[in-house]
């Protein structure tokens, strides 16, 4: 059984294509179950985000395996294969396991280092598991991507930093008020960067979130999104006099909220603390009202300078995490190759327990008088004795260096112990001193005992 992946994502497809295969839109579940009347994969996951949709199977001939699920993604998504295929990338092996373990920690993301995709994968494998989708393979590969996963973002700092216009905004607002719980947010405009900043801090349990827009319409939307309350545009000064934090982002010409009327609203407030993040541009609120005590106020490319710090300072823990998975992979192909050598395992000790039922069943006579406990001892001893020996060739086969050492192995063992042999063929004495050493085939046997 071999690992293969397959799948797009904006390494190299583009947005268009992307959205086309996305599997969120029918569900991971429903992908799963039109996968399994494929023919070749014996386990499988489906994994989607915004930027990439990828298939990983476990499966016994990764070339007819490829072209399956080629074709799948082709008419599950009703994407033409000849649009489809110039855009898709596979990976087989060990190379699945790296790419995997970098995905989920984030090193193969379009921001470095997001936090996002970790979930995502966990997501998508618990849903394959669910399904009954996954077997030894695939359940290794993924929770040992977790483990990864966890370790990257523990041991470097490539998780840390906001790398988005919204989580830096989060990230500032933390900084003023320590935790947002129990604050109160106003939101003004409707758009899609609006809409992300209000969704984050709607996840620091934010108190209440108010929306105005111009149009009415789009703040009743945005509101519903966010478990939030539309009000007036006119409203405005009302809900700045109550709000702690605050969100523009109309795409107006001209400012929206002037310096004077911040001016007043910070007056009726006493100075309480006022956080304006403007991420409109042309911006929203005139730059003075950042000049107020108490008044802090973020534009686009205030967010933008801390944003790429943050990501020079990912990019300087890149290297380290690289290494970290270099390690992990190089231990996943270790566990891979000692698949392989399982059934020469299995063999080797049927055929050492083998020995040794047999020697103490031909000295059954012997041990007649013994004991119940003497006779425990010796089975126990016996035991022992087979396990201390069988120690050092199990690792062995288990730790070769790579899989033409680990097949060479399995090939000498199965030779020297006549692995092919019953298992259960009775064992062939060492000839006593003095007499007629045995002929070529008994001394194979010899050497098993």
């Amino acid at each position: 059984m071999d690992l293969l992946l397959l799948g797009v994502s904006h390494h190299t497809a583009p947005v268009d294509l992307r959205e086309r295969v996305d599997f969120s839109m029918r569900g991971l579940s429903e992908a799963l179950r039109a996968l399994s009347e494929c023919p070749s994969p014996a386990e499988s996951v489906v994994l989607t985000t915004c930027n990439r949709a990828e298939i990983y199977v476990a499966c016994t001939d990764t070339d007819t395996s490829q072209r399956d699920l080629a074709r799948f993604m082709s008419r599950f998504h009703e994407v033409p294969e000849h649009e489809l295929e110039p855009h898709l990338y596979t990976h087989t092996g060990g190379d699945v396991a790296r790419h995997l373990f970098r995905v989920a920690a984030g090193l193969d993301s379009l921001v470095v280092g997001e936090p996002q995709i970790f979930g995502q994968v966990k997501d998508a494998y618990a849903v394959a598991s669910s399904e009954q989708r996954t077997g030894a393979l695939l359940n290794k590969l993924f929770s040992w991507s977790f483990a990864v996963g966890k370790r990257v973002r523990a041991d470097t700092g490539l998780g840390e930093g906001a790398v988005s216009v919204s989580y830096a905004a989060i990230s500032l607002a933390r900084k003023i008020f320590g935790s947002l719980k129990d604050l109160t947010v106003l939101v003004v405009g409707a758009g899609e960067m609006a809409e992300l900043t209000a969704t984050h801090l709607q996840s620091q349990q934010v108190r209440r979130i108010a929306v105005t827009s111009r149009t009415r319409s789009r703040a009743d939307a945005l509101a519903r999104r966010v478990d939030g309350t539309a009000v007036d545009w006119t409203a405005i000064d009302d809900e700045l006099l109550e709000a702690d934090i605050v969100v523009t982002a109309t795409g107006a010409a001209t400012p929206t909220i002037g310096a004077s009327a911040i001016g007043r609203v910070m007056r009726a407030r006493r100075n309480r603390p006022l956080f304006i993040i403007d991420i409109g541009l042309p911006r929203d609120v005139e730059p003075a009202a950042g000049e107020l005590e108490q008044v802090f106020l973020y534009n686009i490319d205030d967010l933008r300078a801390i944003i790429s710090e943050n990501l020079a300072r990912r990019q300087e823990q890149t290297a380290l995490a690289e290494a970290m998975i270099s390690t992990e992979v190089d231990a996943f192909l270790v566990w891979l190759r000692s698949r392989g050598t399982i059934p020469t395992v299995v063999a080797l000790r049927r055929r050492f327990e083998s020995v040794r039922q047999s020697e103490l069943k031909r000295l059954e006579a012997k041990m007649n008088g013994l004991p119940p406990e003497a006779r425990a001892r010796v089975e126990e001893i016996t035991r022992l004795l087979v396990q201390k020996l069988l120690l050092t060739p199990t690792e062995r086969l288990k730790t070769a260096s790579d899989d033409a050492t680990a097949a060479q192995y399995a090939e000498v063992i199965t030779e020297v112990f006549s692995l092919e042999d019953s298992p259960a063929d009775p064992p062939v004495s060492a000839p006593a001193a003095g007499k007629r050493s045995p002929s070529r085939s008994t001394s194979k046997s010899t050497v098993a005992s």
